[in-house]
């Protein structure tokens, strides 16, 4: 019995050379291993780059029958895993695009930190071979539902984010005044930039950008952090996973404020308007080649100072007597 074509879908920063050159080898390492690299139907840069470089090929016409359209070719059903070539932003893009199938990501870093890459460059090729092996090992992370109801209680606005959701003031002038509500009891009201309710992959984020706490990926929690509040009770929250964090633009707000999540999608917060977030039932999932502790992925990703440490002995690989 023959088996099914293999559907890897294949996104990259289309704006950047080295990471067209990336995609290039990965298209082809993935033709010559018999599986069909597929490409977003969507995204008219990234195909026409792609697909030039491959062009000059001495068959052109075999490359291009080897590449397919998300949605077009190939149902995102189809998809066995999606190879990502960028940053976090373009890993986020990625995980968006097969946020309704069952496909993995994996993640290239071409970019800087690139926390949710697995891979850097350099081992792009080894990690090519590993996928057409199907030698990974996934993990699933929390996703967050967010909605947005009106002064009535309408849902106006429904839509998920893998790291975070924030509530942001429109105008740099103007504050905005939040009151906060968890599981439909008021918790505290105070003026503030924003508020950012993050998940655990999102906590390397904003969130720990705007001083929320990290939290591993294994644990099951979400974070709420206010921006520059106005209060003396505005610390950051870490709930449990089955809790509903909701915030409320207060009628008394001066300005709009706006919705972010995962810096991709957006949504006006007129006064009145309530933001609702809590655990989505669909989870993303990440392919992972090589898995390690996340406190090597902390201290390799922030480069964090490590000398000195006295841990596990090195002859018998057991832990030292505290």
């Amino acid at each position: 019995m023959t088996e099914p074509e293999r559907n890897i879908l294949v996104v990259a920063h289309a704006h950047r050379p080295a990471t067209i050159d990336a995609a290039t080898r990965v298209i082809t390492a993935l033709n010559a291993a018999g599986a069909r690299p597929v490409l977003p139907a969507d995204d008219t840069a990234e195909m026409r780059l792609l697909t030039e470089r491959l062009f000059r090929a001495e068959e052109p016409e075999a490359s291009r029958a080897r590449i397919g359209r998300l949605g077009d070719d190939v149902a995102i059903d189809d998809i066995e895993l999606a190879i990502v070539l960028g940053g976090d932003g373009t890993i986020l893009r990625a995980a968006e695009l097969v946020r309704e199938g069952r496909a993995p990501v994996l993640g290239i870093n071409m970019g800087h930190v690139g926390f949710l890459a697995e891979i850097e460059p350099d081992d792009m090729d080894d990690a090519v071979r590993m996928v057409i092996a199907r030698d990974y090992e996934v993990e699933e992370r929390l996703t967050l539902s967010v909605r947005v109801k009106d002064a009535s209680g309408a849902v106006v606005y429904d839509t998920w984010a893998l790291n975070e959701a924030t509530v942001e003031k429109a105008s740099r002038q103007r504050m905005l005044e939040v009151v906060i509500e968890v599981d439909g009891r008021p918790l505290s009201s105070f003026g503030c930039d924003g508020v950012v309710v993050s998940t655990p992959t999102g906590s390397t984020a904003y969130n720990f950008s705007a001083g929320g706490p990290i939290i591993w990926p294994t644990v099951q929690a979400i974070s709420v952090v206010p921006l520059s509040a106005h209060a003396l009770f505005a610390r950051p929250l870490v709930v449990g996973p089955e809790h509903a964090v909701a915030i409320e633009v207060l009628d008394r707000t001066d300005d709009t404020g706006i919705l972010w999540c995962d810096g991709r999608r957006s949504h006006d917060l007129p006064p009145g308007a309530r933001v609702v977030v809590r655990r989505a039932t669909h989870p993303v999932r990440l392919a992972r080649l090589h898995p390690a502790a996340f406190t090597d992925r902390l201290v390799r990703k922030f480069r964090l100072p490590v000398e000195g440490w006295r841990g596990p002995s090195t002859a018998s690989g057991r832990e030292r007597p505290s």
